[in-house]
């Protein structure tokens, strides 16, 4: 048992978890939470539209948050690793109502139904980059801004979630991590995550400030005419967090080539692993990073995936010279690090490239960072298991631990990476046939490549799609019902699955 007191629910049955405890926390984190509507707000009042939704979300949220808190405060401080799994689900759930409440009290055509407003909100947290919003053009600039926000603030929410609390929580293997977090141990879970997020916000925060002064240089000095300071605030919110959402109805297509190549850069920079950048930027220990297995596997990838694209539009006559090289590798980039931005149409490619960026939806960019989809450091385990499992068939009595940077892991890591990735594409298959069999119903359009790459674009964090769906449609001409399950999946693996079905088990409740 944990550190939380058991409670009886019924006769005879006794809950292992602490309840108050976890919604104490969840209201600690929603009453900050609920402040973020203040940045909108001010932008509204300065472009002149109005402003009330915003303050009424923010309002309702941390006015909520502060109540639940006092409720339980009789309870505040005694979150465990156990209590973490409902925080963290709960957590993210009211996170995509809080930012789909701005695009409800708005109304209008493109958010104003609860479902597609609460798909954009969760797509915004998890930074999956998924729209149901069919011209980006229709929204106010206070709320434009707002999408490109939820995307920022879910990001550095990922990021303090995948290095402080998921590898507490054992989900996924990634107790790899736990050896290398900054600072010094800490016991509680909640001054772990304090510790952390004053770690990496600064570094977050920084990067995100250097995007934008590169990208808004390029428009004040005319070598990117549209790249105006709200621009280069919008897509450095969508890039640093590896989100996808854009102002513009073509993404980053229109912007010039040296804005597409910066923003190609920091997508690699915003999935890479934090504790890699935490050493590199401030403890300054480059060689330590470059020797990182995970991470030159994942330059390695987008190397690979970058030079097949581009053999591919060249020899199709698709693009040449330096088009053809940046529209493979800002493709190739953005897929793998699950940002989903897009500088071309690539549903107009060639089946082979199609299939390409199919695969690559799998990838996802390095443990630790903003990105989605299934990781490079379990891609990597894999690899080692296959090699050791087909070494040991022809010399069984030979002994090799696996190691990662020189460490062994042990059996049970290897074991919760296998467990991940069986849930992880077993979910992608699960969600893909409801989707088909719902487009199928609906008349929506979806071919089977179309059901199957919206089902890894959710799971994944990717974002946009094949067909409709693609890089210049969106979402909303799909069901409610497929809406619902993308919604599910983006949430599932945002939150790497474990954390979620662990609640829906009778022995995560009861001793």
């Amino acid at each position: 048992m944990t550190q939380a007191i058991a409670r009886r629910d019924a006769p005879g049955h006794v809950l292992a978890v602490d309840v108050a405890a976890a919604g104490n926390m969840v209201g600690g984190l929603l009453k900050y939470l609920g402040l973020a509507a203040l940045f909108p707000a001010v932008l509204a009042v300065g472009y002149g539209e109005p402003f009330w939704p915003f303050l009424a979300a923010g309002a309702i949220t941390s006015g909520g948050g502060y109540l639940l808190e006092r409720v339980t405060a009789s309870s505040a401080g005694r979150v465990g690793v156990r209590e973490a799994f409902l925080v963290v689900s709960v957590t993210w759930l009211l996170a995509a109502a809080f930012a789909a409440l701005p695009y409800l009290f708005a109304g209008g055509d493109a958010l104003g139904h609860p479902i597609d407003a609460y798909f954009e909100g969760m797509s915004g947290f998890t930074t999956t980059g998924a729209t149901v919003v069919t011209d980006p053009g229709v929204l106010s600039s206070s709320m434009a801004m707002w999408r490109q926000f939820t995307q920022w603030i879910g990001g550095i929410g990922i990021v303090v979630l995948a290095i402080a609390v998921l590898p507490r929580l054992r989900v996924g293997g990634r107790q790899l991590l736990e050896s290398e977090l900054p600072g010094p141990e800490i016991a509680q879970l909640s001054e772990r995550i304090r510790e952390t997020a004053r770690l990496l916000w600064v570094l977050y925060l920084g990067l995100t400030a250097i995007l934008v002064l590169l990208l808004a240089t390029l428009g004040w000095l005319g070598v990117d005419d549209r790249m105006n300071l709200y621009e280069a605030v919008a897509h450095a919110f969508e890039t640093m967090p590896t989100g996808g959402f854009s102002t513009q109805p073509d993404s980053v297509s229109s912007f010039a080539p040296a804005s597409q190549w910066i923003l190609a850069a920091f997508m690699l920079i915003g999935a890479a692993n934090y504790l890699l950048l935490y050493r590199a930027f401030v403890r300054r220990q480059p060689a330590r990073v470059a020797r990182d297995e995970e991470l030159r596997l994942y330059l390695a990838l987008v190397l690979v995936a970058a030079v097949a694209l581009v053999i591919q539009l060249w020899s199709y006559g698709i693009a040449q010279g330096e088009e053809a090289l940046r529209h493979g590798f800002f493709q190739a980039a953005s897929i793998v690090t699950t940002t989903g931005m897009v500088n071309a149409d690539y549903a107009a490619w060639p089946s082979v490239a199609l299939l390409t960026i199919f695969a690559l939806m799998f990838v996802g960019g390095s443990a630790g960072s903003t990105a989605g989809s299934i990781k490079v450091i379990r891609h990597l385990m894999i690899g080692k298991i296959l090699r050791r499992e087909l070494s040991q068939t022809v010399s069984p009595e030979v002994v090799m631990p696996i190691r990662v940077n020189g460490t062994s892991v042990d059996e049970r890591t290897l074991r919760a990476i296998a467990a991940f990735v069986l849930l992880f594409v077993g979910a992608w298959a699960a969600g893909a046939g409801i989707i088909a069999i719902d487009s199928a119903i609906v008349d929506a359009g979806l071919g089977p490549l179309d059901s199957i790459g919206a089902s890894a674009a959710a799971i994944g964090n990717v974002g946009p799609g094949f067909g409709i769906t693609g890089p210049y449609g969106s979402y909303a001409p799909i069901g409610d019902v497929s809406k619902l399950t993308m919604t599910a999946l983006m949430f599932l693996g945002r939150l790497e699955i474990v954390p979620v079905i662990v609640l829906l088990t009778r022995h995560y409740w009861r001793l």
